[in-house]
């Protein structure tokens, strides 16, 4: 049994809904999102809420439930407030700035590295705290390029310089004086 699934999404003040031929169509003043359910769930909207109905009680069909329900959530929040992940860029000459579609980051490579903006997203860079804020309204979305940024230099372990997500903690190791 899905606990997630069978909880109701509140829509936000603001944002509105709609359902129709599998597929949840969610507007707010940040833009608009569509999320196609899965065929052995339905959604219905009553009351300023959505709720979602399995078909049968097939395993796969109660982890459906629990993701489309997830997936609509996210949307909810994304076209009312947003998402956002912040990246730090540590180390001595690493540096971002932003150009008019791009991004180029200077990462201690022979090159600068050349960062399309994609479309929906916002990047922002903070020059002198080497700060960037990724936002947009799907969660996916600001996820996978918050990990593109950082995929273009993880976090080395010895000093710990790269890019890291804001929140997290990068453990160093000794090194070579440290080991004897």
């Amino acid at each position: 049994m899905s606990r997630i699934g069978l909880k109701p999404i509140p829509v936000p003040a603001g944002v509105e809904a709609h359902i129709g031929n599998g597929v949840v169509q969610v507007k707010g003043p940040r833009g608009s999102l569509l999320i196609n359910l899965m065929p052995c769930i339905s959604a219905e909207l009553k009351d300023g809420s959505i709720s979602l109905a399995r078909a049968n009680e097939e395993r796969q069909s109660r982890a459906y439930h629990g993701l489309n329900r997830a997936l609509i959530a996210n949307a909810a929040t994304g076209v009312s407030e947003g998402w956002s992940k912040k990246l730090d860029v540590v180390g001595i000459g690493y540096r971002a700035e932003k150009q008019s579609d791009a991004v180029v980051f200077n990462l201690g490579y022979s090159h600068p590295i050349n960062f399309p903006v994609p479309e929906g997203i916002e990047i922002e860079v903070d020059g002198k705290a080497n700060r960037i804020t990724v936002t947009g309204i799907d969660r996916q979305r600001v996820g996978q390029v918050a990990a593109e940024i950082r995929a273009l230099r993880p976090p080395e372990p010895y000093k710990g310089k790269g890019i890291r997500y804001s929140d997290e903690v990068v453990r160093t190791k000794a090194g070579k004086q440290g080991a004897s």
